[in-house]
């Protein structure tokens, strides 16, 4: 039985073996042990750290906290202006950008296209209109500028238009997909919305790893306004920043009581996640465990190995431990404990690793995937069930090749018989 009495030898075994073992190979043990927690903690992380940055980016960058947008079968919010009026007056809320939309489409070549069987160079794209200062001020719009500049409240008849509606960008070549060609910061373009035609400068070039600005135009929201009749000033979206430290859920929920929910979409960004995103989420964490459960099966069978090798060579040492009245459990024990305490200390500087360096780090320079910046997603909670399941199989992993020597006839091992 593992009594006190045991535990406490077996401590006092496992230290003496420690401190006289090689400082090299103890090193080297940790070291892997080490490995083995990266492997199990940060290859998950990464995966799913690529689709947590695109959720993150469209948090950040379209949604914000909570996006209020128009019903399912409305093209518009109704009563816009009385919703802006509950938004205004809830404390909680930072800033906020109202939106509208509707489709149109672009053409680049209408001036020197002579020929009419000429294939126009046109594209169709969701037009949005914005003010550019509170749109930058809740998802920092400017930011994605890649050509030209960022529009100015007075800039009539111009737009900012993002990156796949211009083949420099995004060369596809695809019947159900057009995009303009020869088209840069200063070239004019006409824009038609609800046939309303109109000449446009394009100021700058958007390009972002969110597809929702990436494909959209983007105006002075009075112009546009006046483009599709919407006097009413019905927007199609609102999208609104909290103040930091606001549960977005409690915000949420002050607006449907506030009637909202009636007239439009009331969502926080994770309500506004499409279920695919989530999916993903979930695939990719399962499949950075089943990578991760390679490196513990190989950090098992390492730990298997140098305990096994220890045991052998100190067979006639545990042979006389067991003669002069130890207990095979208080052996055992000793070994259990080398175990744990190689992956207790591999996993320490692992975790000083991982939350001092690592997680940092890749927050402040994320991997520059083609469809997000992927980051470094580890919880504490998710680490913590990650060094238990080290722990664990370091134990089983060291008891089993002790248990294998110890059970051996004790004159056998004193006389080194097989």
């Amino acid at each position: 039985m593992f009594s006190s009495l045991n535990i406490r030898i077996g401590f006092f075994l496992a230290k003496r073996q420690i401190r006289r073992s090689n400082p090299w190979t103890t090193v080297l043990i940790i070291f892997v042990m080490f490995f083995t927690f990266l492997n199990l903690v940060v290859v998950s992380g990464i995966l799913v750290g690529l689709i947590q940055g695109a959720i993150d980016a469209v948090r950040t960058h379209y949604t914000s906290d909570v996006i209020i947008s128009s019903l399912n079968n409305k093209t518009y919010i109704e009563n816009s202006p009385e919703v802006l009026s509950i938004v205004k007056s809830i404390p909680e809320i930072e800033v906020f950008s109202a939106r509208y939309l509707d489709g149109g489409t672009l053409e680049a070549n209408y001036k020197t296209r002579t020929n009419e069987k000429e294939k126009p160079n046109t594209a169709v794209a969701s037009i949005t209109g914005i003010d550019p200062i509170a749109e930058n001020e809740v998802t920092n719009l400017s930011k994605f500028i890649v050509e030209g500049e960022y529009l100015a409240p007075g800039d009539y008849d111009q737009v900012l238009l993002g990156a796949y509606l211009d083949k420099k960008y995004l060369p596809i070549d695809s019947p159900g997909f057009s995009a303009l060609n020869n088209v840069e910061p200063g070239t004019k373009i006409r824009l038609k919305v609800h046939g309303v035609e109109r000449e446009v400068t394009i100021k700058g070039i958007i390009k972002a790893k969110v597809d929702e600005l990436s494909m959209r135009v983007f105006m002075v929201d009075s112009q546009l306004r006046s483009m599709i009749g919407r006097n009413d000033y019905n927007v199609a979206e609102i999208s609104i920043k909290l103040k930091p430290g606001t549960d977005p859920n409690i915000v949420r929920d002050i607006l449907k009581l506030n009637g909202v929910d009636k007239v439009a979409k009331v969502q926080t960004y994770a309500d506004a996640q499409p279920k695919f995103i989530k999916d993903m989420v979930d695939t990719f964490a399962l499949l950075g465990n089943m990578l991760s459960s390679i490196g513990l099966v190989v950090a098992s069978i390492t730990i298997f190995i140098v305990i096994f090798i220890n045991a052998i060579t100190r067979r006639k040492f545990i042979g006389i431990l067991k003669g002069i009245g130890i207990n095979e459990r208080a052996i055992e024990i000793s070994y259990i404990l080398q175990s744990f305490f190689y992956a207790f200390c591999g996993s320490l500087v692992g975790i000083i690793v991982l939350y001092a360096f690592l997680q940092p780090f890749m927050s402040a320079h994320p991997i520059d995937f083609p469809f997000s910046d992927g980051i470094l997603v580890a919880p504490i909670s998710g680490t913590i069930a990650r060094i238990a399941l080290l722990m664990i199989t370091t134990i089983v992993a060291g008891f089993i090749p002790a248990r294998l020597v110890v059970r051996k006839n004790t004159l056998d091992s004193i006389l080194g018989r097989n």
